[in-house]
């Protein structure tokens, strides 16, 4: 794995600190840092004389006003980053006098913005200062080491014992242990670590080429997680919604897609109308409609997707219930709701979620069979259905994964060259389509879309040429019959048909140039957990086969803690 120690060589005692990205220790005498791969916002600075070293993650929205006033001051600045202000500032106040924690708390206070920072100064060596606000923070307590990062799984192969950070708060590290105060008035708080009960081998490759694919492979257990979530968190979660008058879902990217499936699944099952905003969006597009009699589920799998937390707060602000899916405990999201459901998956490290997806899927299924028998509306059969279809999923996942593997390979190589690639869905699966589209798009850098597929006439059709790659994605659902007649369309303008279907589905086999055939008989409420994974393989064998490395996209951060 690439490590970047950034531009810390002017600071005393660095060394390296375990093969997991994102951690900056304290133990003994000595202090450590490397950088976290894929990190954009992380920028490491050394520019003053006092030999300061930051690291920050987040935005600093008032920094040109600061750095106009430093530079009136005579500093002098060698980037355009933001980050660059916060060790100029802690010289200022260190050079009247100031003591370098109550600087650095003098420097978050006057600070706006959503941010964590860590700093180190040569002058007290054995030290970190950090600090959050709305980003990420948590600390790591070994024995007789002491860690700070922006997610557990950082320092998980260190320590399970982890410290949670609340918003506004700093924490002073050295050798002899740690100490938390508020930024406003430096009131100290007491806070006992928790114990993490991750596993730190599953934040390891554990012998496969990239943690994506090892990720995939552990569905099959991940799905078997998320169905053992206690059935007191669904019930708890289901009566809010039941007694809402208005239900919101929110969420981005993968999480948003998992909550389109949830909202189908609510409507069908539970007789809920649900409605999915994508979160960047929330404000304009349903905060009018939040009050007290709201519901707002959010969804994600880090629990700090800004975006998702700044829908949270100013529905919350209005009075709307939170509720929220989300895989990492302690997150700020799960801290801001009023119940949560935790996802099982584990740490995930590849920056394109693929067991998170499944994970939240299969929560937000059983989440809708419970509203369904909350309000007993006549859906048992087909609520006993999705509960036959998901006892099955993760042995479907495992037979895909024994058997499918190189179909799905030798598929993927046919798509290397394409300039584009479209995927269509119906139903429950136009969501399957969306997020198959995201994972190819966001690890090949191939430019793709996705429709629902009776849309496709409308616009995307005119793309379509000789050898155009297709995916549908097509099970034997009331959908069928319809998604036929688009193969047919498709397959009539030259387009390379690319299909998803039930094994033994000869129909739509014979009409397509490469077919993935997933076994068994699951309902069609269920089939986006099962039908994702080959799509999330076939993103994967096309970027390998590109070069890139799925693991860190370009560009890309696992979770996006700025808006």
């Amino acid at each position: 794995m690439k490590k970047d120690r950034g531009r810390l060589d002017e600071v005393d005692s660095i060394y390296k600190l375990g093969e997991m990205p994102g951690t900056v220790g304290v133990g003994h005498t000595r202090w450590a840092t490397h950088g976290r791969p894929a990190m954009e916002n992380a920028h490491p600075q050394t520019d003053c004389k006092s030999r300061i070293a930051v690291v920050h993650n987040g935005i600093i929205e008032n920094y040109l006003e600061i750095k106009k006033e430093l530079e009136s001051k005579g500093h002098k600045f060698v980037s355009r980053t933001d980050t660059e202000i916060v060790p100029h500032l802690v010289e200022e106040y260190l050079s009247n006098g100031m003591k370098l924690e109550d600087a650095f708390r003098k420097v978050v206070r006057r600070l706006e913005g959503a941010y964590s920072l860590v700093l180190v100064a040569a002058q007290e060596p054995d030290s970190i200062l950090c600090a959050r606000r709305e980003s990420p923070l948590v600390l790591g307590v070994g024995d007789g080491e002491y860690y700070c990062a922006s997610d557990i799984s950082a320092f998980l192969p260190l320590t399970k014992k982890a410290v949670l950070l609340d918003e506004g708060e700093l924490a002073y590290l050295n050798r002899d242990g740690y100490r938390i105060f508020k930024a406003a008035n430096g009131g100290v708080v007491k806070r006992e670590p928790i114990t993490v009960t991750w596993d730190p081998e599953s934040a390891k490759k554990q012998g496969f080429k990239h943690f994506m694919l090892k990720e995939i492979h552990e569905q099959p257990q991940t799905v078997k997680n998320a169905l053992q979530t206690p059935r007191i968190y669904h019930d708890i979660i289901a009566s809010r919604l039941v007694d809402a008058n208005k239900v919101f879902i929110v969420g981005c990217g993968t999480a948003y897609h998992a909550g389109l499936v949830g909202s189908f699944a609510l409507r069908k099952l539970g007789g809920i109308d649900a409605r999915v905003v994508v979160a960047s969006e929330f404000s304009e597009d349903g905060l009018d409609l939040v009050d007290k009699d709201t519901a707002v589920l959010a969804v994600s799998q880090s629990g700090e997707t800004m975006d998702t937390l700044n829908a949270v707060r100013d529905a919350k602000a209005k009075g709307a219930r939170i509720l929220s899916v989300t895989n990492v405990l302690g997150s700020t999201l799960m801290r801001l709701s009023d119940v949560y459901i935790g996802q099982n998956s584990g740490p995930e490290i590849g920056v394109a979620g693929t067991k998170t997806f499944t994970s939240q899927v299969a929560v937000l299924l059983r989440l809708a069979q419970t509203v369904g028998r909350k309000r007993n509306i006549g859906t048992d059969q087909l609520d006993q259905q999705v509960e036959e279809g998901l006892k099955q999923t993760p042995n479907v996942i495992q037979d895909i994964l024994n058997t499918k593997m190189e179909t799905i390979r030798r598929t993927a190589e046919s798509c290397e060259d394409a300039r584009s690639i479209c995927f269509l869905g119906r139903g429950v699966n136009v969501a399957t389509a969306m997020e198959g589209r995201l994972k190819l798009l966001e690890l090949s850098y191939i430019p793709a879309i996705a429709y629902p597929a009776g849309e496709s006439k409308h616009g995307f059709i005119s793309l379509v040429e000789e050898g155009f790659p297709v995916v549908f994605v097509a099970p034997p659902d009331e959908t069928h019959r319809k998604m036929v007649g688009n193969i047919m369309e498709m397959k009539a303008r030259g387009a390379r048909v690319i299909s998803i279907i039930q094994e033994g589905d000869t129909e739509i086999k014979e009409l397509s140039d490469d077919s993935v055939e997933i076994p068994g008989i699951l309902p069609s409420l269920v089939t986006p957990i099962a039908y994702a994974v080959p799509l999330q393989l076939l993103a994967y064998y096309v970027s390998v086969g590109k070069g890139y490395d799925p693991d860190y996209p370009r560009n890309l951060a696992k979770s996006v803690t700025v808006e």
